[in-house]
């Protein structure tokens, strides 16, 4: 596995990696690389569970999991280490819990379905970033189990498992100064999710193609301006990136926008 270059770390929070989005860009470039090389030739939907198991290393799970939030659903969970898991056991109507491995990513039941496919792929590969970008956050340890050179031994304890809710997973949030060590590990995890299942390399080509097939050559369209190219960059060009890349229509605005290629304030 790719490890990541720590070039900048917040020593006073774990030692959390400091990362801008060009920097997730290119380490998602070279795991690619390292793990399929032709996802970087030819657009195309990444195995995410092949990924996660074969790849990563890691076990996968899926229950009901609980949540003490009716108004935010946890979708992923992944355990660093060995721990125990709420969940709904619906046979005897109650909740209980489960001992989850240490290495494991446990997906929520209601994402594996058919027809929630492009969320659960989104998800496995937020759970990715998590793993790869974070793994000495959450243990103290590098990847293969050797202890991590902190540096700085003050910090504050975080427990070795991250629970991922619908609101971190395609979130089109607006970065600034006030955002937590937290919600920054997030940011990092979901980005690398874009990043890694649409990747640059052949991303924007494809959407260079699709902008001159409707005779547009412009390069980015602003939102509101225009009805007919409303329609284009809001739904015909997400559904030609959802039918190949595997992803949402949602996941695929986020990334239009962050790419350049359509620019609004609107939060999708």
């Amino acid at each position: 596995m790719v490890q990541l270059n720590l070039r900048r770390i917040d020593r006073a929070n774990n030692n959390q990696p400091i990362l801008s989005n060009k920097e997730i860009d290119e380490y998602a470039q070279a795991v690619l690389a390292d793990y399929k090389p032709v996802l970087l030739r030819e657009p195309g939907e990444i195995d995410y569970l092949h990924f996660l198991e074969s790849y990563l290393g890691m076990q996968i799970f899926s229950y009901d999991i609980y949540s003490d939030d009716k108004d935010s659903q946890i979708l992923a969970v992944t355990a660093f280490k060995g721990i125990k898991l709420k969940v709904f056991d619906r046979k005897n109507q109650r909740v209980k819990k489960v001992s989850i491995p240490a290495r494991s990513v446990v997906f929520n039941n209601s994402i594996m379905k058919p027809e929630m496919n492009c969320l659960a792929l989104f998800s496995g590969m937020h759970e990715g970033g998590h793993i790869t970008m974070q793994w000495h956050v959450y243990t103290g340890e590098t990847f293969d189990g050797r202890d991590f050179n902190s540096g700085y031994d003050d910090w504050e304890y975080i427990e070795p498992f991250v629970c991922c809710r619908r609101e971190n997973i395609e979130s089109n949030t607006i970065i600034t100064k006030e955002r937590t060590a937290k919600e920054w590990r997030e940011h990092h995890a979901d980005y690398f999710a874009g990043a890694i299942t649409m990747p640059n390399a052949t991303f924007k080509p494809f959407v260079h193609d699709l902008l001159r097939e409707n005779n547009y050559y412009k390069g980015f369209i602003t939102l509101g301006r225009d009805e007919d190219l409303d329609i284009l960059i809001y739904d015909i060009i997400p559904d030609a990136i959802s039918d190949v890349y595997g992803v949402s229509k949602r996941a695929a605005r986020i990334k239009l926008k962050t790419s350049g290629f359509l620019r609004t304030t609107k939060r999708f």
